[in-house]
Order: C-alpha cells, then structure tokens, then sequence
C-alpha cells in the first residue's frame, strides 16, 4: 500500500513516520480480524480468501487512517530509528528463543492446537468423528482440557480473536514465530503512544523498558492473547489521541476507527469488555461536549458507533463460538456485564444532564483530594500484603484443581501448603518485580499531576482517556487479578495495560521532574538517571530466564509421534493425563480420529473391558485401533507397545512469592499399541 503524505514534495519527517508506524500494527491486526471473522462464522476460513480479503480490509483502514493531515509526533530520526532498532531486536531475540507449547497443559498450547485446528479445517465447531469409533459409545469421551462439549461437537475455550492470527501464521509457515511478530509491534505501538504523550525524546526508553519486561518477553515467545490486545488497546488510544488532536477541524472517521479498534479487544480476550469501558465513560463526555458546543465532541457519535461495532462483533463470536467458555466463566462475567450495563446507564444519564453539570463549580479542594487519592490507592496496594490475605474455598471442580496446583507449587517453592491462597494479595510487588520501584514512583507522581491538572482546569485534556484507562484497568487488575498466582504465568494479566501503562507514566513523570530542574542545571542528568531508573531493574529480574527457550522440542517430538501413528488408525486414549493432553494434539496435528476412553473413578486409567469394546467397534468399520497411555504397562494388554515420545525438556519456573530465575525440567512420555 502507498501512503500519500500531506506534501509530495517532501521527505516525510520523523516525527510523521513514528506517528504512521506506530498506528499500523493496530490497524493490521484490525483489520485481519474484521476480515477473518465472517470467513469463520461462514466456515469459509481458507488461506486464498482470507488473504485476499484480510489485504483489502487492512488496505482500506490504512488509508483512512493516513487520510489527511497527521498529527506529528515531536520526534528526531534518531529516536526514531532507535525505536525501530528496538522493535526489530525485540522480534528477532523473541523468535531466536521463542517456545513449542503444542501438547496441552496451559492456555498458550490451547490457543495453538485452536489455531492448527482453523489453519486446517477453517471452520467450529471440531467435528469429533463419532462414525470412526463405531458410533456413540457412553464410554467414549471427545472432549479435553480447554476442548469442551457441546452438542455432539468439541468447541475450543477462549475467544476466536488470537487463533485467526496464528493461523495465519501457520499459512506462512510460522505458527510459533507469529507471537514474536507481534511482540515487535507492540512495542512500537507503546513506543507511538509515549512519543505522543510524553515525547519523542523518551520513546525509545519506553521501548527499551518495555521490550526487555519479562511478561513482555513471555508473552511474545508464545500463543498468548495478551499481546495482540495490548496492541488494539494502544492503538485505539493513539487513533483517539490523533483525532482529537486536529488542528482542522476534528474527522470523525479517526474516532469511528480508534472505537473499532478498542471494541475489537472483546474479540481477542473476553476480559476486552472491562478493559474498554472508560472508552464507553469518554464518548460520553464527547457527546457532553457536543451539547456544550465545543468542536472535539463531534467526535462522540463516531467514537461510540466504533465501539459499539467493534466489541459487538466479539461478542457475537463469544455467543456463536465460544458459549461453553461464556458458562465457564459466568462467576465473573455475569458482574462484569452488569458493571458495563451501569457504566453505560450512567454515561446515558450524565450525557443528558451536561448542560446542567456544565453550571456546577467544582471545589477548589477537589484536585488536590484527586491527587492525594492516586497516591493513597499505591500506598494501599503496596501495603496490602501486611493488611490482607485473599483467598478462596475450592467450591467447584476447577477450584478444586486450582487449589491442588497451588499446593504443590507451595511444596516445591518451600512455604506453608495452603491450598486456599491465591496471593493476589502481591499484586503491586509482582509490578515492582517487572518494571521496578522507581517507574511505579514516577508513575505514580505523574498520574497524581495529571489528575490534578483535569480536575483544576480540565487540560491536558489529550490525558483524559489514557489516564481513564489506565487507571481503572490497572487498579481492577490488582485488586483481583483472577489467575494461578504462580510466575511467570500470572504476569500475563499485567501485559495489555498494566505494564504498558506504567512506563507510559513513568517516562511522563521523568520528563515532568526534569523540566523543572534547568533552573539548577540538573535537567540533564535527571533525564540519564531517570532512563537508567527505568531500564535497570527490570533488565535485572529478566536476566535470569531471558536467554532459555521452555518447552523446546515439543514440535518434532508430535511429529514424530504422529509419524508413528497409522493412516488410518482410531486413536483411543486410556489414560487420564496424555488424554487431557493429547486428544486435540492428535486430533488436530496428526489428523487422526481421537477420543478418551473414560477412566475409573478415582483412577487415571480406563477399564479394560471398555477399551476391548471400543477396539472391538473400530475393527468393526474398518479401521486400526491405536491405544495410547502414558506408560508401556497400560497399553501391554492390547497389542506389541511402542514408545511414540519420550519428550524431555525444560519448563516455565512457578514461583508463588518471588519473581522468577530461572526453568524447571519436564518429562512427557507416550506409548502406544495397535490392537
């Protein structure tokens, strides 16, 4: 695609390129998810159309969002091309040590085997193949972890969002390096929003800061949602931050745009929803200003329409593709649509009374009570640890298994067994651990002097939305993060605002100390001390496990194994462990017919009379029953045993109360029988 930049006859400025390149990875992940979306609605997700189509969409918002005068980010062609070096090295150190998580034992194998399966088949639900077992048999079992049933299918947990990206990745030939990719472009779309708001002289610090942040590192080595959501969110903020920064007259499809990209966050993570309901609070305060007669709030309309758009396309897929996931998650969710339902009602209801709101004088307190605040929710959090112990009755099954987990990760880490304790009480010093003491300071100095600042006098009003989502995401997710507290897997929750928006803030505050100090001819020296502040320590507490790749060789250990396993073979598995493993695995990567054979209660292996009934009714149309069990001795009774996999290798360390230095080793093995 050609940009056509205001003047043809120049060279574009840096500032004009860091503005452009920092919005287009938001506008590309957009757009391929507008793209891909009704393709799979349709079962229609095929390499030829979705490409042909992904490319005129993303074409298409690329040229509205370039479409006219840009707002020029204050940037030299230095910091510039440190901002790009910084990406590119973040993408290639990232593929460089990039994992294999494709046999199922956490989320990101799940997003994988979900992404081979669309790659492959491009269309939901997973057809679990009853006809090749014989027909329906009460102790066949098609489902497995973060597979569910419904209605004689399989449907995959999650939200559709992140597999549509990986699968096209897996088109390319590189499912396992698409996460680095993105990683790349998040970092420049941070970067973007820093320059924007902070200035260019301190994009590629928070370039730095961030690329080198384990989450950050974590989350682009692998099949995860949180990247490409930190992408939409940030890029939304930047297209906002663009639109109603207009020196002409403010264009409303920017807005419309910013508010697809936020709402299509819902489509990539559900939790999208809490994430983009000060979006929803700041159309609001648009429309206000269009009552008001002030220009930006013609921008209100637009912005909601986008949003509106946007997150109602993902929970159409929520509803259509992933229900099962939706009752799973209905403790938490059904809440979380009745705050978004008040949010709404309310922002209705202040829209209607702006006029009114407009004559009220606000204290001359207020600000000062507003800053004060920020920084006694810090202090709360910090010292919460001393004041509070979170825990939770295991009540459900997956409660039961969460409090199981946690007690061996207790026992392995050394402290007292608990199952009931979910640690969330250590949410503030997990962020200290990743981005370190002084950028939660700074950050928290800035945002309680933007605060200030609106309330005092209503400027800078370009901070009202950042600030607004920010706050709310990073506070909600403190108080109650809702994950395994073991590390780095419970980083993940801090990836799409948290850390992101604690740099952005942070490298803010630095620029605001610094400006005040030229008077005593220390500005300067603020400015290096302050970036070393930023860099160091999370650098340091990446040290320890940057450099090792986890889960490396899984990908030739599955191939292997498939190679192994005959063409026209009905898989049958017999064990508890390799079938919440493998069922997808083999269903989805060696494309055979897969189920489980129900196991004992209390046991973890199946019935034998069950198994040689099943062998029986494979036989019986025509196919080769394969028996699969974690051990020879389980499948020694049904045929000559063969070891398929005897994977060893090396696996994300689980720390409850410190942050993470280094991996823990693993060992899977797999035999199997042919009957």
């Amino acid at each position: 695609m050609r940009i056509a930049w205001p003047d043809r006859t120049r060279r574009p400025s840096a500032g004009r390129v860091l503005a452009v390149v920092s919005i287009l990875p938001a506008l590309i992940v957009a757009g391929w998810l507008l793209a891909a979306l009704p393709l799979l609605l349709a079962g229609w997700y095929q390499p030829v159309p979705a490409l042909v189509l992904g490319v005129v969409v993303i074409g298409l918002l690329c040229r509205f969002a370039v479409r006219g005068p840009l707002k020029v980010v204050e940037a030299t062609g230095r910091q510039v091309g440190a901002v790009v070096a910084v990406a590119v090295g973040s993408g290639v150190f990232n593929a460089i040590t990039h994992t294999e998580q494709l046999i199922v034992r956490r989320d990101p194998a799940t997003y994988a085997q979900y992404a081979v399966w669309l790659a492959r088949h491009g269309s939901l639900p997973i057809t679990p193949q009853v006809e090749a077992f014989g027909g329906p048999d009460p102790a066949l079992k098609f489902d497995s972890i973060g597979f569910y049933p419904a209605d004689g299918a399989v449907v995959p947990q999650f939200m559709p969002g992140p597999p549509l990206l990986f699968a096209a990745g897996d088109w390319l030939g590189g499912m396992l390096l698409t996460p680095a990719v993105l990683g790349a472009l998040a970092v420049l779309t941070l970067a973007g929003v820093v320059g924007r708001l902070a200035g260019g002289r301190w994009a590629p610090v928070a370039a730095l800061a961030f690329a080198v942040s384990l989450p950050i590192l974590y989350t682009s080595r692998t099949t995860f949602s949180e990247i490409p959501s930190l992408v939409l969110l940030f890029g939304g903020l930047a297209l906002v931050h663009d639109a109603l920064s207009r020196e002409d007259r403010p264009r409303g499809w920017e807005a419309a745009l910013g508010g697809l990209v936020f709402g299509l966050a819902v489509l990539v993570r559900i939790d999208g929803l809490r994430d983009v309901l000060p979006v929803l609070a700041f159309a609001g305060v648009l429309i206000a200003w269009r009552r008001l007669g002030r220009s930006q709030g013609a921008l209100g309309p637009p912005l909601l329409a986008g949003l509106a758009v946007g997150a109602g396309l993902g929970l159409l897929a929520a509803y259509v593709l992933a229900r099962p996931y939706l009752s799973y998650l209905s403790k938490s969710l059904n809440p979380l649509l009745a705050i978004c339902a008040a949010v709404l009602l309310l922002t209705l209801a202040g829209t209607l009374a702006a006029p009114r709101l407009a004559r009220i004088r606000l204290p001359r307190w207020l600000p000062n009570v507003g800053a004060g605040l920020v920084v006694l929710v810090m202090a709360g959090l910090a010292v919460r640890p001393w004041l509070q112990t979170v825990t939770r009755a295991a009540t459900t099954k997956e409660d039961r298994l969460t409090s199981e987990f946690i007690r061996q990760t207790q026992k392995a880490n050394g402290l007292p067994v608990d199952g009931t304790r979910l640690y969330s009480e250590l949410s503030l010093h997990w962020v200290s651990w990743y981005v370190g003491i002084p950028a939660i300071v700074l950050a928290t100095l800035a945002a309680a002097v933007l605060v200030r600042r609106l309330l005092r006098n209503g400027s800078p009003a370009e901070w009202l939305l950042p600030l607004a989502v920010i706050g709310w995401t990073t506070v909600t997710t403190l108080l109650r993060p809702e994950i395994t507290p073991d590390h780095p897997w419970a980083a993940r929750r801090l990836v799409p605002v948290v850390i992101p928006g604690m740099i952005l803030l942070a490298v803010w505050g630095l620029e605001w100390v610094r400006t005040r100090a030229p008077l005593r001819g220390y500005g300067r020296w603020i400015g290096v001390v302050g970036a070393a502040l930023v860099l160091v320590p999370p650098a340091i507490t990446s040290i320890g496990t940057a450099f090792t790749p986890v889960e490396r060789g899984e990908r030739a250990a599955v191939e292997a194994m498939c190679a192994k396993i005959p063409p026209n073979a009905s898989v049958l598995i017999i064990e508890r462990v390799t079938g919440n493993r493998f069922t997808q695995v083999v269903r989805g990567m060696c494309d055979r017919p897969t189920a489980q054979v129900r196991v004992v209660a209390g046991k973890n292996t199946a019935k034998e009379e069950d198994v040689r009934r099943l062998i029986d009714r494979v036989r019986a149309v025509g196919r080769v029953p394969v028996v699969l069990a974690a051990e020879d001795f389980q499948v020694a009774p049904y045929g000559p045993k063969t070891q398929v996999m005897a994977l060893v290798s090396r696996q994300d360390e689980r720390s409850l109360v410190d942050a993470p230095n280094g991996t823990w080793g693993f060992g899977i093995s797999v035999w199997m029988a042919v009957a």
